[in-house]
């Protein structure tokens, strides 16, 4: 009669392990529905935390089985962040994407990048601008000098010029000018068009950049829900398998079972205990990238608001993979900026082209007051105004200097098309190589619910034959680690097709931060 009585309580004790720990699973089954069919690509609200199941504790007396009462205790769920700092800024998706911006190092520097291209742009387009000088300007001279006639007398003199220009020497022209504009026609007419193109090239390398650290950033946040959430299936999982280890340790003392049975369980305990371990590792390790990726303080610890991973469908699933390519050579940024290289070698061609045919210009123009004498009298000052104007052809070392200048401008040609062609081949394997990852990894999330499914209907089976007497509870503990392995792998393959996703979103080229404007569009 005490045996039946034991087994009894062991029945019941068994009824609320199964009724807590489906509720503990069905939670969570639920908060990890597929959302394929979801109309914007949006980030859904994260549900309720799933509960840790239930443990049971049926205590002993030395003196009779009979007597001992069912106790059920509720224990404490363990925060996979309990072992590391509170420091923690709260994050979600939009945000942590909204937080690279200028201030990011790579974004930064790409920007100043560009901003340097249209200075040199600025610079071209004023090349045929003149120049101002002003200042002043001494000569004294002491001994023979040869007048224009040819004689060599003995003269000292002295000159004094001061206003726009300095330099001027006895009747010959100012040096340097006051007004002066030195240039060569074939770069007043193409060095703009070729700083232009070479400005373009540099926009659409930020936005390159851009796009690759919201990438990164979306590719982190999705890691660290991860990280997240697989520390809360192993804790869940842990608490299954500490009810067991206890009824098991009971079963054991009482004679039921077998105290190997009882170690068995002990061992897997701490087994679990080493994974979470592991899963505050990988949580601590996420946080850290994350903050690498959006450029913040890293001795904060980021929590990401939304707990749960649902699949995220930013592509239409029906979507033709011919048609996507086509939208990704169309659309990526790095392509265009491949494209305004290939026109700044043509220009810079067309340059070494026609610089033979036009000349080097050089306009000048000078105004102020110049004066000077015999001896140390500086007198006669007056006002001088010299106006220079030049025009020189060049046909540069007899002509192989300019057939070299023109070979050199044709291959850079030839490699920027050669260069546009590879980023053409590389653009179609990134958007091809993202359709096949969003098409195999939504089987797969399908495959892991079924398997889910299969995994619960185990748990419950042995459940009841452990609840008729016929079975142990070490017997469970497969079905436990299963629907442990089937969580992890249905969250697995959630977040392997979430960064398909936004690969894919990236790969056509649109930026990761505009998703639902341009669905919605």
């Amino acid at each position: 009669m005490p045996r039946f009585r034991f087994k009894l309580r062991f029945v019941l004790a068994l009824g609320l392990v199964s009724a807590v720990g489906l509720i503990g699973f069905a939670g969570c089954a639920s908060s990890l529905q597929l959302a394929v069919h979801s109309a914007k690509p949006t980030i859904v609200a994260p549900a309720a935390p799933v509960q840790a199941a239930t443990s049971i504790s049926i205590p002993l007396e030395e003196s009779s089985l009979g007597d001992g009462a069912l106790v059920v205790d509720e224990p404490t769920s363990t925060d996979p962040m309990s072992a590391i700092q509170t420091n923690t800024i709260d994050l979600n998706l939009p945000s942590a994407l909204a937080m690279v911006g200028g201030q990011h190092p790579a974004v930064g520097f790409a920007r100043w990048r560009v901003q340097e291209a249209y200075a040199q742009l600025a610079a071209a387009e004023a090349l045929w601008l003149p120049s101002i000088q002003a200042g002043f300007s001494g000569r004294r001279h002491d001994g023979n000098y040869q007048a224009v006639n040819g004689d060599i007398v003995d003269v000292n003199l002295n000159s004094f010029q001061y206003g726009l220009g300095a330099g001027a020497i006895g009747a010959g022209t100012t040096a340097q000018p006051g007004l002066v504009a030195q240039f060569h026609m074939a770069d007043a007419i193409f060095q703009p068009k070729v700083a232009e193109r070479s400005a373009w090239a540099s926009s659409h390398a930020a936005a390159a950049v851009l796009n690759e650290r919201l990438l990164d950033a979306a590719t982190a946040y999705i890691e660290l829900v991860n990280a997240h959430q697989d520390a809360r299936i192993l804790q869940e999982s842990r608490d299954r398998t500490a009810g067991l280890s206890k009824i098991t340790n009971d079963f054991a003392k009482a004679g039921e079972g077998l105290q190997a049975d009882a170690d068995r369980m002990q061992t897997e305990l701490v087994l679990t205990d080493n994974r979470l371990i592991g899963a505050r590792e990988r949580i601590a390790m996420a946080s850290a990238r994350l903050a690498q990726a959006i450029s913040i303080d890293p001795n904060s610890e980021i929590l990401p608001l939304d707990v749960t991973a649902v699949p995220l469908d930013l592509v239409a699933a029906e979507a033709d993979k011919g048609s996507l390519i086509s939208t990704g050579l169309s659309r990526r940024p790095e392509l265009k900026e491949s494209q305004a290289l290939v026109a700044a070698a043509c220009e810079a061609y067309k340059r070494e082209k026609y610089a033979p045919f036009v000349p080097s210009v050089l306009l000048g123009f000078s105004t102020g007051s110049f004066g000077g004498g015999l001896g140390n009298n500086s007198n006669n000052f007056g006002g001088r105004y010299d106006l220079d104007a030049l025009m020189t052809w060049q046909y540069r070392n007899l002509g192989f200097g300019e057939q070299a200048a023109r070979r050199q401008t044709a291959a850079r040609i030839q490699q920027a098309k050669f260069e546009q062609l590879r980023v053409m081949d590389q653009v179609a394997l990134d958007v091809s190589e993202s359709y096949s990852q969003v098409q195999f990894r939504r089987q797969q999330i399908e495959t892991t619910q079924r398997a889910i499914k299969s995994a619960e209907a185990s748990y419950n089976r042995n459940l009841e034959r452990i609840r008729d007497g016929q079975g142990l509870p070490i017997e469970v503990l497969q079905s436990v680690q299963a629907l442990e392995s089937t969580r992890r792998a249905y969250l697995n393959a959630v977040i392997a097709y979430n960064q398909a996703q936004f690969r894919l979103q990236w790969a056509l080229g649109w930026p990761v931060s505009e998703m639902r404007s341009a669905r919605e569009s």
